[in-house]
Protein backbone atom coordinates (compact mmCIF):
# COMPACT_ATOMS: atom_id res chain seq x y z
CA UNK A 1 0.00 0.00 0.00
CA UNK A 2 1.52 3.34 -0.71
CA UNK A 3 2.23 6.17 1.89
CA UNK A 4 0.49 9.21 1.43
CA UNK A 5 3.10 11.80 0.45
CA UNK A 6 3.83 14.15 3.29
CA UNK A 7 6.42 16.54 5.18
CA UNK A 8 6.20 14.03 8.68
CA UNK A 9 9.85 13.11 7.91
CA UNK A 10 10.53 16.73 8.11
CA UNK A 11 9.00 17.34 11.38
CA UNK A 12 6.78 20.42 13.36
CA UNK A 13 9.73 22.72 13.29
CA UNK A 14 10.44 22.71 9.71
CA UNK A 15 6.98 22.68 8.31
CA UNK A 16 6.15 26.02 10.43
CA UNK A 17 9.04 27.76 9.16
CA UNK A 18 7.75 26.66 5.23
CA UNK A 19 4.34 28.37 6.43
CA UNK A 20 6.44 31.22 7.79
CA UNK A 21 8.33 31.50 4.57
CA UNK A 22 5.60 31.25 2.13
CA UNK A 23 3.91 34.33 3.95
CA UNK A 24 7.09 36.17 4.46
CA UNK A 25 8.84 35.29 1.14
CA UNK A 26 6.35 35.85 -2.37
CA UNK A 27 8.67 35.06 -4.77
CA UNK A 28 8.83 31.65 -2.89
CA UNK A 29 5.15 31.50 -2.29
CA UNK A 30 4.56 32.21 -6.30
CA UNK A 31 6.88 29.08 -6.85
CA UNK A 32 6.04 26.48 -4.22
CA UNK A 33 2.28 27.26 -4.98
CA UNK A 34 2.77 25.51 -8.64
CA UNK A 35 3.91 22.33 -7.09
CA UNK A 36 2.22 22.34 -3.00
CA UNK A 37 -0.53 20.09 -2.28
CA UNK A 38 -1.71 21.49 0.97
CA UNK A 39 -2.45 18.05 2.00
CA UNK A 40 1.53 17.68 2.45
CA UNK A 41 1.21 19.86 5.29
CA UNK A 42 0.56 17.29 8.31
CA UNK A 43 -1.40 19.55 10.91
CA UNK A 44 -4.53 20.90 10.17
CA UNK A 45 -3.89 24.58 11.09
CA UNK A 46 -1.17 25.24 8.90
CA UNK A 47 -3.14 23.89 5.65
CA UNK A 48 -5.59 26.64 6.96
CA UNK A 49 -3.05 28.89 7.45
CA UNK A 50 -1.63 28.27 4.02
CA UNK A 51 -5.28 28.02 1.61
CA UNK A 52 -5.82 31.72 3.76
CA UNK A 53 -2.57 33.19 1.88
CA UNK A 54 -3.89 31.49 -1.61
CA UNK A 55 -7.07 32.35 -1.69
CA UNK A 56 -5.92 35.68 -0.87
CA UNK A 57 -3.26 36.09 -3.66
CA UNK A 58 -6.05 34.65 -6.00
CA UNK A 59 -9.15 37.38 -5.39
CA UNK A 60 -6.86 40.43 -4.96
CA UNK A 61 -3.39 39.42 -6.89
CA UNK A 62 -1.48 41.10 -3.74
CA UNK A 63 0.53 38.90 -1.70
CA UNK A 64 -0.26 39.57 1.90
CA UNK A 65 2.09 40.50 4.37
CA UNK A 66 1.85 40.39 8.09
CA UNK A 67 -0.57 43.04 9.08
CA UNK A 68 -2.72 42.15 6.04
CA UNK A 69 -2.45 38.68 7.31
CA UNK A 70 -3.89 39.68 10.79
CA UNK A 71 -7.33 41.01 9.04
CA UNK A 72 -7.29 37.80 7.71
CA UNK A 73 -7.27 35.59 10.21
CA UNK A 74 -9.30 37.32 12.29
CA UNK A 75 -12.22 37.24 9.30
CA UNK A 76 -11.39 34.20 7.67
CA UNK A 77 -11.95 31.33 10.64
CA UNK A 78 -15.85 31.35 10.70
CA UNK A 79 -16.03 27.53 9.28
CA UNK A 80 -13.58 26.36 11.89
CA UNK A 81 -13.42 24.55 15.05
CA UNK A 82 -12.43 26.32 18.28
CA UNK A 83 -9.50 24.46 18.89
CA UNK A 84 -7.81 25.07 15.21
CA UNK A 85 -8.81 28.91 15.40
CA UNK A 86 -6.68 28.96 18.82
CA UNK A 87 -3.67 26.82 17.06
CA UNK A 88 -4.03 29.57 14.00
CA UNK A 89 -4.11 32.51 16.03
CA UNK A 90 -1.23 31.44 18.29
CA UNK A 91 0.92 30.44 15.37
CA UNK A 92 -0.05 33.61 13.85
CA UNK A 93 1.44 35.30 16.88
CA UNK A 94 4.67 32.93 17.21
CA UNK A 95 5.80 33.98 13.28
CA UNK A 96 5.05 37.91 13.89
CA UNK A 97 7.30 37.87 17.11
CA UNK A 98 10.05 36.24 15.24
CA UNK A 99 10.17 37.76 11.51
CA UNK A 100 13.87 36.17 10.93
CA UNK A 101 14.20 32.04 10.20
CA UNK A 102 17.21 30.11 10.53
CA UNK A 103 18.36 28.10 7.94
CA UNK A 104 15.94 29.29 5.54
CA UNK A 105 17.71 28.24 2.08
CA UNK A 106 18.00 24.77 3.41
CA UNK A 107 14.20 24.57 4.15
CA UNK A 108 12.97 26.46 0.88
CA UNK A 109 15.26 24.17 -1.26
CA UNK A 110 14.13 21.20 0.61
CA UNK A 111 10.70 21.68 0.24
CA UNK A 112 10.47 22.54 -3.33
CA UNK A 113 12.35 19.69 -4.24
CA UNK A 114 10.19 17.49 -2.77
CA UNK A 115 7.16 19.40 -4.25
CA UNK A 116 8.53 19.13 -7.29
CA UNK A 117 9.05 15.50 -7.48
CA UNK A 118 5.65 14.60 -6.37
CA UNK A 119 4.89 16.58 -9.39
CA UNK A 120 7.06 14.60 -11.58
CA UNK A 121 5.76 11.37 -10.29
CA UNK A 122 2.38 12.17 -11.15
CA UNK A 123 3.26 13.17 -14.52
CA UNK A 124 5.06 9.75 -14.60
CA UNK A 125 2.17 7.61 -13.90
CA UNK A 126 -0.01 9.71 -16.41
CA UNK A 127 2.56 9.18 -19.35
CA UNK A 128 2.85 5.37 -18.42
CA UNK A 129 -0.92 5.35 -18.85
CA UNK A 130 -0.83 7.43 -21.77
CA UNK A 131 2.31 5.06 -23.71
CA UNK A 132 -0.69 2.60 -24.64
CA UNK A 133 -2.15 4.97 -26.96
CA UNK A 134 0.79 6.14 -28.68
CA UNK A 135 0.35 9.78 -27.61
CA UNK A 136 4.36 10.90 -27.45
CA UNK A 137 3.67 13.92 -28.28
CA UNK A 138 1.11 14.73 -24.90
CA UNK A 139 3.71 12.59 -22.86
CA UNK A 140 6.28 15.05 -23.80
CA UNK A 141 4.57 18.15 -22.79
CA UNK A 142 3.47 15.98 -20.01
CA UNK A 143 6.49 16.02 -18.46
CA UNK A 144 8.20 19.21 -20.13
CA UNK A 145 5.29 20.93 -17.78
CA UNK A 146 5.83 19.07 -14.83
CA UNK A 147 9.60 20.00 -14.58
CA UNK A 148 8.83 23.90 -15.34
CA UNK A 149 6.74 23.55 -12.20
CA UNK A 150 8.37 25.48 -9.22
CA UNK A 151 10.98 26.71 -11.24
CA UNK A 152 12.55 30.28 -10.36
CA UNK A 153 10.02 32.49 -11.06
CA UNK A 154 11.32 35.91 -9.22
CA UNK A 155 11.83 38.67 -12.18
CA UNK A 156 12.37 40.95 -9.14
CA UNK A 157 9.42 43.44 -7.50
CA UNK A 158 6.22 43.23 -9.11
CA UNK A 159 4.67 46.25 -8.49
CA UNK A 160 1.01 45.23 -7.70
CA UNK A 161 1.56 41.73 -6.47
CA UNK A 162 4.38 43.17 -4.24
CA UNK A 163 2.60 46.31 -3.15
CA UNK A 164 2.08 45.89 0.53
CA UNK A 165 5.17 44.90 0.66
CA UNK A 166 6.58 48.70 -0.68
CA UNK A 167 4.95 50.18 2.54
CA UNK A 168 6.90 47.81 5.52
CA UNK A 169 9.13 48.87 7.87
CA UNK A 170 12.40 48.25 7.37
CA UNK A 171 14.50 47.15 10.30
CA UNK A 172 18.34 48.71 9.78
CA UNK A 173 19.06 46.51 12.70
CA UNK A 174 22.29 48.46 13.32
CA UNK A 175 25.82 48.26 14.91
CA UNK A 176 26.51 50.59 17.28
CA UNK A 177 29.69 52.78 17.54
CA UNK A 178 29.70 53.30 21.07
CA UNK A 179 30.36 57.11 19.76
CA UNK A 180 26.76 58.94 21.04
CA UNK A 181 27.27 61.59 18.28
CA UNK A 182 27.48 59.57 15.69
CA UNK A 183 25.06 56.82 16.51
CA UNK A 184 22.60 59.97 16.82
CA UNK A 185 23.47 60.85 13.14
CA UNK A 186 23.02 57.66 11.21
CA UNK A 187 20.52 56.32 13.32
CA UNK A 188 22.13 53.64 15.79
CA UNK A 189 25.32 53.16 13.87
CA UNK A 190 25.89 51.24 10.55
CA UNK A 191 23.09 48.92 9.56
CA UNK A 192 22.73 45.76 7.87
CA UNK A 193 23.79 45.62 4.17
CA UNK A 194 25.36 48.84 4.55
CA UNK A 195 29.02 49.79 3.92
CA UNK A 196 30.81 52.38 6.22
CA UNK A 197 34.50 53.75 5.65
CA UNK A 198 37.45 55.16 8.04
CA UNK A 199 39.61 57.00 5.92
CA UNK A 200 43.05 58.42 7.35
CA UNK A 201 46.41 59.00 6.21
CA UNK A 202 49.29 56.84 7.34
CA UNK A 203 49.73 56.42 11.26
CA UNK A 204 46.58 58.66 12.25
CA UNK A 205 45.31 55.21 13.38
CA UNK A 206 42.53 53.52 10.94
CA UNK A 207 43.25 50.21 12.41
CA UNK A 208 42.59 51.48 15.68
CA UNK A 209 39.19 53.01 14.64
CA UNK A 210 37.87 49.81 13.25
CA UNK A 211 39.28 47.63 16.48
CA UNK A 212 37.36 49.78 18.19
CA UNK A 213 34.34 49.57 16.44
CA UNK A 214 34.65 45.84 16.45
CA UNK A 215 35.59 45.60 20.55
CA UNK A 216 32.26 48.01 20.66
CA UNK A 217 30.18 44.88 18.70
CA UNK A 218 31.99 42.19 20.66
CA UNK A 219 31.06 43.95 24.01
CA UNK A 220 27.29 43.94 22.84
CA UNK A 221 27.12 40.20 22.36
CA UNK A 222 27.84 40.40 18.78
CA UNK A 223 29.72 38.23 16.49
CA UNK A 224 32.64 40.01 14.70
CA UNK A 225 34.78 38.97 11.82
CA UNK A 226 37.96 41.01 11.39
CA UNK A 227 39.83 40.63 8.38
CA UNK A 228 43.80 42.17 8.70
CA UNK A 229 45.95 42.72 5.75
CA UNK A 230 48.68 44.37 7.12
CA UNK A 231 48.83 43.92 10.99
CA UNK A 232 48.95 40.03 12.22
CA UNK A 233 46.00 38.26 13.85
CA UNK A 234 47.99 38.48 17.41
CA UNK A 235 48.75 42.23 17.11
CA UNK A 236 44.80 42.97 16.47
CA UNK A 237 44.32 40.26 18.88
CA UNK A 238 45.73 42.18 21.01
CA UNK A 239 44.26 45.89 20.55
CA UNK A 240 40.99 44.33 21.08
CA UNK A 241 42.43 43.49 25.08
CA UNK A 242 43.12 46.73 25.06
CA UNK A 243 39.99 48.48 24.05
CA UNK A 244 37.81 45.86 25.98
CA UNK A 245 40.09 45.93 28.73
CA UNK A 246 41.46 49.21 29.35
CA UNK A 247 45.12 47.51 29.73
CA UNK A 248 47.82 49.36 27.68
CA UNK A 249 49.40 47.58 25.20
CA UNK A 250 52.61 47.78 26.88
CA UNK A 251 51.10 46.37 29.68
CA UNK A 252 48.98 43.67 28.19
CA UNK A 253 51.47 40.23 29.06
CA UNK A 254 51.54 41.92 32.85
CA UNK A 255 47.78 41.65 33.04
CA UNK A 256 47.23 38.23 31.56
CA UNK A 257 45.18 36.39 33.54
CA UNK A 258 43.09 39.75 34.27
CA UNK A 259 42.56 40.15 30.66
CA UNK A 260 41.70 36.50 30.23
CA UNK A 261 39.34 36.69 33.38
CA UNK A 262 37.49 39.97 31.56
CA UNK A 263 37.30 38.33 28.11
CA UNK A 264 36.05 35.14 29.03
CA UNK A 265 32.60 37.00 30.29
CA UNK A 266 31.91 38.70 27.44
CA UNK A 267 28.72 37.66 24.86
CA UNK A 268 30.21 38.28 21.59
CA UNK A 269 32.81 36.33 19.54
CA UNK A 270 35.51 37.17 17.53
CA UNK A 271 37.37 35.73 14.59
CA UNK A 272 40.47 37.23 13.14
CA UNK A 273 41.62 36.32 9.91
CA UNK A 274 45.22 37.66 8.85
CA UNK A 275 45.75 36.96 4.79
CA UNK A 276 49.73 38.78 3.52
CA UNK A 277 48.83 41.98 1.71
CA UNK A 278 47.34 42.03 -1.95
CA UNK A 279 46.72 38.23 -1.10
CA UNK A 280 42.92 38.49 -0.53
CA UNK A 281 40.29 39.49 -2.66
CA UNK A 282 36.68 40.06 -1.92
CA UNK A 283 35.17 36.62 -3.58
CA UNK A 284 38.24 35.16 -0.70
CA UNK A 285 36.52 36.77 2.15
CA UNK A 286 33.14 35.87 0.58
CA UNK A 287 34.19 32.15 0.21
CA UNK A 288 35.94 32.44 4.28
CA UNK A 289 32.59 33.66 5.44
CA UNK A 290 30.62 31.40 3.69
CA UNK A 291 32.95 28.57 5.74
CA UNK A 292 31.92 30.56 8.82
CA UNK A 293 27.82 30.26 8.18
CA UNK A 294 28.46 26.57 7.61
CA UNK A 295 29.95 25.61 11.16
CA UNK A 296 26.97 28.39 12.74
CA UNK A 297 29.15 31.54 13.13
CA UNK A 298 27.15 34.02 11.02
CA UNK A 299 28.77 37.69 11.56
CA UNK A 300 27.26 40.75 12.57
CA UNK A 301 29.59 42.89 11.73
CA UNK A 302 33.08 42.32 9.13
CA UNK A 303 35.98 44.80 9.30
CA UNK A 304 38.28 44.55 6.60
CA UNK A 305 41.27 46.29 7.71
CA UNK A 306 41.95 47.65 5.07
CA UNK A 307 40.00 47.69 1.87
CA UNK A 308 42.95 49.87 -0.36
CA UNK A 309 45.24 45.98 0.52
CA UNK A 310 42.37 43.40 -1.09
CA UNK A 311 44.04 42.40 -4.30
CA UNK A 312 41.78 43.07 -7.09
CA UNK A 313 39.86 40.40 -9.17
CA UNK A 314 40.32 41.62 -12.58
CA UNK A 315 44.11 42.89 -12.83
CA UNK A 316 46.15 45.17 -15.49
CA UNK A 317 43.80 47.45 -15.01
CA UNK A 318 43.91 51.19 -13.55
CA UNK A 319 44.33 50.85 -9.68
CA UNK A 320 41.76 53.62 -9.43
CA UNK A 321 39.29 51.05 -11.07
CA UNK A 322 40.87 48.14 -9.09
CA UNK A 323 40.01 50.53 -6.03
CA UNK A 324 36.59 51.17 -7.36
CA UNK A 325 35.74 47.67 -8.17
CA UNK A 326 37.07 46.70 -4.62
CA UNK A 327 34.67 48.72 -2.75
CA UNK A 328 31.80 47.70 -5.06
CA UNK A 329 32.47 44.56 -3.85
CA UNK A 330 32.73 44.96 -0.39
CA UNK A 331 29.14 46.44 -0.60
CA UNK A 332 27.90 43.61 -1.98
CA UNK A 333 29.41 41.54 0.86
CA UNK A 334 27.49 43.92 3.47
CA UNK A 335 24.23 42.90 0.61
CA UNK A 336 24.57 39.10 0.52
CA UNK A 337 25.32 38.42 4.20
CA UNK A 338 22.82 41.21 5.45
CA UNK A 339 25.45 42.30 8.10
CA UNK A 340 27.34 45.74 8.25
CA UNK A 341 30.80 45.87 6.85
CA UNK A 342 33.51 48.52 8.17
CA UNK A 343 36.70 49.43 6.18
CA UNK A 344 39.35 51.89 5.77
CA UNK A 345 41.08 53.75 3.11
CA UNK A 346 44.33 55.54 3.07
CA UNK A 347 44.91 59.10 2.00
CA UNK A 348 47.19 60.81 -0.21
CA UNK A 349 49.96 62.85 0.98
CA UNK A 350 47.44 66.45 1.20
CA UNK A 351 45.74 64.35 4.17
CA UNK A 352 49.38 63.93 6.21
CA UNK A 353 49.33 67.16 7.93
CA UNK A 354 45.44 68.40 7.04
CA UNK A 355 42.91 70.30 9.76
CA UNK A 356 40.24 68.29 8.31
CA UNK A 357 40.77 65.57 5.75
CA UNK A 358 37.71 65.86 3.02
CA UNK A 359 36.68 63.92 0.20
CA UNK A 360 39.13 66.09 -2.24
CA UNK A 361 41.90 64.18 0.11
CA UNK A 362 40.67 60.50 -0.75
CA UNK A 363 43.56 58.55 -2.31
CA UNK A 364 42.70 57.50 -5.81
CA UNK A 365 39.50 57.10 -6.38
CA UNK A 366 36.80 59.56 -5.49
CA UNK A 367 34.47 56.89 -7.12
CA UNK A 368 35.27 54.26 -4.28
CA UNK A 369 33.47 56.83 -2.03
CA UNK A 370 30.41 56.85 -3.86
CA UNK A 371 29.35 53.57 -2.88
CA UNK A 372 29.56 53.72 0.62
CA UNK A 373 26.74 54.40 3.05
CA UNK A 374 28.64 56.41 5.89
CA UNK A 375 32.25 57.62 5.56
CA UNK A 376 34.46 59.23 8.21
CA UNK A 377 37.76 60.95 7.75
CA UNK A 378 40.23 61.16 10.79
CA UNK A 379 42.69 63.69 11.14
CA UNK A 380 45.68 63.96 13.91
CA UNK A 381 48.30 66.62 13.65
CA UNK A 382 51.85 66.43 15.26
CA UNK A 383 49.99 68.10 17.94
CA UNK A 384 46.76 66.60 18.37
CA UNK A 385 48.90 63.15 18.91
CA UNK A 386 51.00 64.91 21.84
CA UNK A 387 47.79 65.75 22.98
CA UNK A 388 45.78 62.44 22.46
CA UNK A 389 43.40 64.52 20.61
CA UNK A 390 41.92 64.76 16.84
CA UNK A 391 38.60 65.45 14.88
CA UNK A 392 36.61 63.48 12.58
CA UNK A 393 34.67 64.95 9.48
CA UNK A 394 31.72 63.24 8.26
CA UNK A 395 32.13 63.11 4.39
CA UNK A 396 28.79 61.26 3.76
CA UNK A 397 26.02 59.93 5.77
CA UNK A 398 22.63 58.18 3.74
CA UNK A 399 21.45 58.42 7.37
CA UNK A 400 21.43 62.28 8.18
CA UNK A 401 23.29 65.17 7.94
CA UNK A 402 27.08 65.46 6.71
CA UNK A 403 29.62 68.17 6.67
CA UNK A 404 29.73 67.58 10.38
CA UNK A 405 33.33 68.22 12.45
CA UNK A 406 33.86 66.34 15.63
CA UNK A 407 36.78 66.54 18.33
CA UNK A 408 38.18 63.04 18.82
CA UNK A 409 39.95 62.08 22.34
CA UNK A 410 42.29 59.39 21.35
CA UNK A 411 44.25 57.42 23.04
CA UNK A 412 46.69 54.53 20.86
CA UNK A 413 48.09 53.17 24.29
CA UNK A 414 44.99 51.29 24.99
CA UNK A 415 43.00 51.83 22.12
CA UNK A 416 40.37 54.35 23.69
CA UNK A 417 38.54 56.46 20.95
CA UNK A 418 35.67 58.65 21.86
CA UNK A 419 33.92 61.32 19.92
CA UNK A 420 33.06 64.80 21.11
CA UNK A 421 29.67 66.78 21.12
CA UNK A 422 29.79 68.80 17.84
CA UNK A 423 32.37 71.77 17.29
CA UNK A 424 33.22 74.02 14.51
CA UNK A 425 36.89 75.03 13.50
CA UNK A 426 37.31 77.95 12.17
CA UNK A 427 39.61 79.67 9.09
CA UNK A 428 41.81 80.25 11.94
CA UNK A 429 42.15 77.17 13.33
CA UNK A 430 40.42 77.66 16.47
CA UNK A 431 37.58 75.46 18.34
CA UNK A 432 33.97 76.89 18.22
CA UNK A 433 31.53 75.44 20.57
CA UNK A 434 27.51 76.12 20.41
CA UNK A 435 27.25 77.56 16.56
CA UNK A 436 24.74 77.11 14.54
CA UNK A 437 24.03 74.63 12.16
CA UNK A 438 23.96 77.47 9.71
CA UNK A 439 26.91 79.34 10.70
CA UNK A 440 29.04 75.95 10.83
CA UNK A 441 27.53 75.30 7.27
CA UNK A 442 29.01 79.09 6.10
CA UNK A 443 32.69 78.11 7.80
CA UNK A 444 32.84 75.02 6.24
CA UNK A 445 32.33 76.14 2.63
CA UNK A 446 34.77 79.36 3.68
CA UNK A 447 37.64 76.38 4.10
CA UNK A 448 36.40 74.16 1.29
CA UNK A 449 36.71 77.47 -0.82
CA UNK A 450 39.94 78.04 0.29
CA UNK A 451 41.29 74.60 -0.23
CA UNK A 452 40.26 74.37 -3.78
CA UNK A 453 41.81 77.45 -4.38
CA UNK A 454 44.97 76.30 -2.64
CA UNK A 455 44.76 73.28 -5.18
CA UNK A 456 44.02 75.13 -8.14
CA UNK A 457 47.35 77.58 -7.65
CA UNK A 458 49.20 74.47 -6.97
CA UNK A 459 48.28 72.97 -10.23
CA UNK A 460 48.89 76.58 -11.96
CA UNK A 461 52.61 76.30 -10.27
CA UNK A 462 52.99 72.52 -11.55
CA UNK A 463 53.40 71.54 -7.68
CA UNK A 464 52.27 68.04 -7.01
Amino acid sequence: MNQKASFSKYGKSFQEDLCHLILNDRPFADRIFEVLDVNFLELKYLRVFVDMIRNHKEKYKIHPNYKVMISIIKSGLGEENDAVKKQVVDYAARIMAKPSIDNAEFIKDTSLDFCRKQKLKEAMIKSARLINESSFDEITTLISEAIKLGSSNDFGHDYLADFEKRYELKTRSPVTTNWAEVDRITGGGLGSSELGVVVAPTGAGKSMVLAHLGATAVKAGKTVVHYTLELADTVVGQRYDSCITGVKLNELFQYKDLIKDTVENIDGTLIVKEYPTKTASVETLRNHIERLIARDLKPDLVIVDYGDLLKPVNKNREKRVELESIYEGLRSLAQQFKCPVWTASQTNRSGLNAEVITMESISEAFSKCFVADFIFTVSRTIEDKQNDAGRIFVAKNRFGPDGLVFPLEMRTSNVFIDVKPMQTLTSSGQVMSNLTASTQSDILKEKYKKFRQQKKDKKQNGEV
